[in-house]
């Protein structure tokens, strides 16, 4: 199977569609104040207005407080102001326009990725270099469809920023996140020890000045936590939000704690100090100890409840007020309060239950073919890594991809096999744990499950859920995308679904966590909002129609990817056996949206920094 632009466009939704339109200017929220019931229960007044997308219809809204199914004066100068649009939705088109090749495979040589408008500018963490990439995305303007999408490399490297050696301190790290906000850029670097401990000491945040097409200028460099992981700008530009993610060296022996840092901007300047946001309240004994339910997996060898958590992304809400942090470990999301700089709540996510139809999943690598059963007793953890957050009917909404991850070092380890369980031997899956054609290799915590304490498993729970959600502020979930991810990449791909980014070996990961969604944007084209999940094993991306978030729709799924190909890449050293020169672009890790507005070409694009193919890939969008 060759290259493919594998292209599902979703059925015509035309008139079943209720997404948001707010008046002329185009934003994703409604601007009516009367909350989620304004839009569940429609009350039509009139049809047609200039307001919305040609071919679409208004129906303005109110809420019919008498519910007679009539809207009394009050109620229709009330809705005068409001509206919801029923546009005749199309599809939307992914073309590969720009890439650039490093030729360094496996080592995370292209990863986070970020945009500068007024310099057409592509910056892009190189981890394996400890520096963050300047790639010229002037020729986006002119750029066409690719014709030969595996061998594009038509994006040029022009410099980079030594964020390293800019801050100047000593055993300074990895970079590991950039973002900008107008002409300001951060770029976060972890730090390591004396005692040769890689991550463990207080990482900094470099700021730099950027000035059209000039080189980038150091201003400062702003100490924060532990492995300083994300960084995300206030909308308004005033303050940047540090996630510090405060992993525990290989040994368990050093475990700092996880902490959000909040750095002032003023007039275009950072702060010289952060304010740090800890989790010391939530310690046994603090005085929010009991805020931390046992959905919220605390886990680390003699760790505090500081320690264990470890913010991981970070996404802000429309008006500043918010921020929504992953804990993808613990499975959980805080809610920061960001006027007051404390944690204003932390929202346990639950448990995936494997047991319902919609969510059946392939949980063998060793069954030879697409085998998407369901499994009553047999859960997954939601523990997403990048998350965002729009607004719907005035009411804030979380996105999540449900990646995954463990606890998995050599001072401890939470992983095992389901086969190497004790079950409670009235477990509904105490037969089929035991075969490897079925639960015996799923890859499971140890640390949940035995629910009444007697030392077997009640619960058989393994890591991620492989799909992406939509959550309520208050962490209640709207929406989750079940078994779309497999079932579409089954279709599409065959036994190639469920792939290792690593080789071509096919159904390689259905034992771990499927196709792994880890890189999510979001992006506003037209009056429809739409999420962009990529899959950071099978690689390629899925996009779906969110504007509503309780009518969700899956539009297409993009890859390039020659699943033919014969290659193994080594993660450690690099090393490649066979060739991989046109394998394609592997392992999605970052993604950059960008609006039609900032974009060089006027078409909206998606930028993928692609971790193990060592490739930034760009997509411009088109609807259909």
């Amino acid at each position: 199977m060759k290259t493919q632009r594998l292209a599902l466009a979703a059925a015509i939704m035309a008139s079943l569609l209720l997404g948001a339109c707010s008046g002329d200017d185009g934003a994703a929220g409604d601007k009516g104040d009367n909350g989620l019931n304004s839009l569940v229960k429609v009350t039509a007044l009139n049809i047609g207005d200039a307001h919305c997308p040609a071919g679409g219809q208004r129906i303005d809204t109110g809420l019919d407080a008498n519910n007679n199914g009539q809207l009394d004066d009050n109620e229709i100068a009330a809705a005068q102001t409001q509206y919801v649009c029923q546009p005749q939705t199309a599809g939307l088109k992914a073309e590969l326009i720009g890439r650039h090749q490093t030729g360094v495979y496996g080592l995370s040589a292209a990863e986070i990725v970020e945009y500068h408008s007024a310099s057409n500018r592509i910056f892009v963490v190189n981890a394996i270099s400890g520096k963050v990439d300047i790639i010229n995305g002037s020729l986006l303007a002119t750029a066409s469809n690719a014709a030969d999408p595996l061998a594009l490399n038509n994006l040029e490297k022009f410099g980079e920023l030594d964020v390293a050696k800019d801050v100047g301190q000593t055993f300074m790290g990895s970079v590991n996140s950039v973002s900008i906000s107008g002409n300001l850029l951060a770029a976060a670097i972890e730090r390591g020890d004396a005692a040769g401990n890689k991550t463990q000491a207080n990482g900094f945040v470099a700021f730099y000045q950027l000035n059209g097409i000039d080189a980038p200028q150091f201003i400062s460099a702003v100490e924060v936590g532990a492995l300083p992981d994300n960084l995300a700008f206030t909308h308004d530009g005033k303050t940047l939000l540090v996630a510090n993610e405060g992993e525990p060296n290989p040994a368990y022996t050093l475990d700092p704690e996880g902490s959000v840092a909040l750095i002032a901007i003023t007039d275009g300047k950072p702060a010289a100090t952060a304010t740090i946001i800890g989790f010391s309240e939530f310690n046994q004994g603090g005085a929010r100890a009991s805020e931390i339910t046992p959905d919220i997996k605390i886990n680390g060898p003699m760790a505090s409840v500081a320690q264990d958590l470890e913010p991981e992304y970070i996404a802000i809400s429309q008006d500043n007020r918010r921020a929504f942090v992953s804990l993808q470990e613990n499975n959980a999301i805080a809610v920061i309060d960001i006027a007051n700089a404390k944690v204003a709540k932390i929202l346990p996510l639950g448990l995936k239950d494997y047991g319902l139809e919609v969510n059946k999943i392939d949980a063998s690598d060793k069954d030879n073919l697409v085998n998407l059963q369901s499994y009553t007793g047999v859960y997954g953890m939601y523990q997403p890594d990048t998350v965002a957050t729009y607004r719907w009917n005035n009411t804030d909404f979380i996105v999540t991809a449900n990646e995954g991850d463990s606890r998995d070092y050599a001072g401890f380890s939470e992983e095992a096999r389901a086969g190497d369980l004790v079950l409670d031997p009235n477990h509904p899956q105490f037969a089929a744990a035991k075969d490897k054609t079925q639960l015996a290799r799923l890859k499971v915590t140890t640390s949940m499950g035995d629910d009444d304490k007697d030392g077997d498993y009640d619960k058989i729970v393994s890591f991620g859920a492989r799909s992406f959600s939509i959550w309520s502020a208050d962490g209640q979930q709207v929406f989750d995308s079940a078994s779309d991810f497999e079932r579409i990449t089954a279709a599409l791909l065959g036994s190639n679904f469920n792939n290792n980014n690593e080789e071509n070996k096919g159904d390689s990961r259905s034992d771990d966590k499927g196709p792994e969604p880890e890189a999510l944007a979001l992006g506003q084209i037209g009056q429809r909002l739409y999420a962009f999940v990529g899959l950071e094993r099978t690689s390629g991306f899925m996009i779906y129609d969110v504007t509503n978030p309780f009518d969700v729709h899956f539009i297409d799924y993009v890859v390039n990817r020659d699943f033919d190909a014969d290659f193994v890449i080594d993660t450690d050293t690099g090393e490649v056996k066979g060739d991989a020169t046109m394998a394609g672009d592997l392992g999605p890790e970052g993604m950059k949206f960008v609006s039609a507005d900032k974009s060089p070409n006027g078409n909206p694009l998606l930028i993928i920094g692609n971790e193990v193919s060592g490739t930034t890939s760009v997509y411009q969008l088109k609807i259909k």
